[in-house]
């Protein structure tokens, strides 16, 4: 019958359809979780009014946005199976107060997670722990007070973090000192919490990748001449986290009313009179020994200190052989290495303020001896004049055997007939007309015109002029040179 033409022609397309309409491997008999819309392997189940998280969730998400609910507490077992490809969690906008440390067990590979906008207080130990390939870690927006410095172990990736808008009083800054836990921090926002004073030595011992974007506007800071100078250095070296934010970097004076004032204003205002950092740039070789001037301007001065690029402080009665404070408080070093490039920093305790110099050690990753360098230039030199003689010699000995200087058996020049190739590059001169003598036949004769109509001084005798057809000529014209550039290959 004719109906079963349409069947027999849906058949294979059926089976099609229904083959890719089939969950992907390892997830069989899963359904989207109500309130939630999926796509591939993105599940977004944002502004759905939920207090906890839905389930079953597909082993093979990758994205699971949870914004905008009301989840309240994220317990271990809100992830009862393993999702081994989870790479972005999104849990902004929630009332989540509480995250178990066991949170994040099942999802190993994870590199973005969303905590902002929150009820968190506390950041416990360990809370992060098993997120080893954490890059960005959002928990702006809470109600953090409390930071435990191994809440952030083993999270070797972390590329950003942002703490801005918390109660955070004091941040262990030494995780950014140490620099093994936190290797590859690049951005650390700390704006609008409640820190009143950071250790700006520490901070200056920072790398400049981190200084550049380490956030610490809207805080209630203690005005200080070490911070001002630090971020008055950071502002003439044109740093984002300094110069988008000037108007927002505010302390407080000692003994002042509530109102604050502007960071970068201080220099010479009083009662501090902070006064502006000095800087240098000094370059040097692997092996040298160099020494950091502290050239203050102040006289009678009471006491003065370095700081290492490694925050390490320099007395004046210490000093480990490699690094020794002189009595006019220079800094010496001995037997550079790479890891000593960086900046060195003077504090400098005036009678009226103190001032700060800061010193860039740029460390050249080879030697430097001039004995040795002007060997090498010399030897250089004479190998290169060696080469150019030996040149010289080639072209005027080894070039091919010209026709006056031939002994062996003669042989009749090629004939006029033969590629335009050899007559392009042959260096005797071709007449207007008759065929070349052979080697040895020339003798001595009167001077005659050569090709071009240039005067030659030494002309061939007078020979019998052969009659050559007309047709059989060479004629130099447009298309005969054309040859000279073909893809046939000259032989000489």
């Amino acid at each position: 019958p004719p109906s079963r033409h349409p069947r027999v022609a849906m058949g294979p397309l059926s089976l099609l359809l229904a083959l890719s309409l089939l969950p992907p491997r390892g997830s069989a008999g899963w359904s989207c979780p109500p309130h939630c819309i999926c796509a591939s392997n993105l599940l977004s189940c944002s502004q759905a009014n939920l207090s906890a998280v839905p389930a079953p969730l597909p082993r093979f998400a990758a994205v699971l946005d949870l914004s905008h609910n009301n989840v309240t507490r994220l317990r271990a077992d809100w992830a009862p199976a393993r999702l081994p490809h989870l790479h972005a969690l999104l849990l902004s906008h929630n009332r989540l107060s509480f995250v178990s440390t066991e949170a994040f067990a099942h999802v190993p590979r994870l590199r973005h997670l969303d905590l902002s906008s929150n009820r968190l207080r506390a950041l416990d130990e360990n809370l992060f722990s098993d997120l080893g390939e954490l890059e960005v870690l959002l928990l702006y927006n809470n109600e953090i007070a409390t930071v435990d410095r191994t809440a952030f172990e083993n999270l070797g990736r972390l590329r950003k973090l942002y703490l801005g808008q918390n109660r955070i009083a004091r941040f262990p800054l030494e995780l950014l000192r140490e620099g093994t836990r936190l290797p590859q921090l690049a951005l650390l926002d700390l704006s609008a919490n409640r820190l009143r004073a950071v250790p700006a030595g520490e901070l200056q011992a920072l790398p400049a990748w981190l200084r550049d974007r380490l956030y610490l506007h809207n805080n209630p800071l203690a005005c200080d001449c070490l911070l001002f100078q630090l971020l008055d250095r950071g502002y003439r070296r044109h740093l984002s986290a300094v110069v988008d934010f000037q108007d927002d970097l505010h302390c407080f004076l000692p003994g002042a009313s509530s109102s604050p004032v502007k960071i970068l204003a201080l220099a010479d205002k009083q009662p501090l009179n902070c006064s502006k950092a000095r800087e240098a740039v000094l370059e040097a070789h692997l092996g040298d020994s160099v020494t950091l001037g502290c050239d203050s301007r102040w006289q009678g001065v009471r006491s003065r200190h370095w700081v290492t690029p490694g925050g390490e402080r320099v007395l004046g009665d210490s000093g480990n052989g490699s690094v020794v404070l002189l009595a006019n408080g220079s800094l010496q070093l001995r037997a550079l290495r790479p890891e000593d490039a960086g900046t060195y920093a003077c504090w400098v305790a005036g009678p009226l303020l103190n001032e700060t110099l800061y010193v860039e050690l740029l460390v050249h990753n080879f030697t430097l001896h001039g004995p040795h360098d002007t060997l090498n230039t010399a030897y250089t030199t004479l190998v290169g004049c060696i080469l150019s003689v030996v040149l010289v010699l080639i072209y005027l000995y080894l070039t091919p055997c010209r026709c006056c200087c031939c002994r062996g058996a003669e042989k009749p020049p090629a004939p006029r007939d033969d590629s335009i190739n050899s007559s392009v590059l042959s260096t005797t001169p071709n007449h207007a007309g008759g065929t070349g003598e052979p080697c040895g036949s020339h003798v001595a004769s009167t001077g005659g015109t050569g090709q071009n109509g240039r005067f030659k001084g030494g002309g061939s005798p007078t020979v019998p002029t052969r009659q050559v057809p007309k047709a059989q000529r060479k004629v130099s014209d447009p298309d005969s040179v054309s040859s000279v550039f073909s893809d046939t290959p000259i032989v000489v």
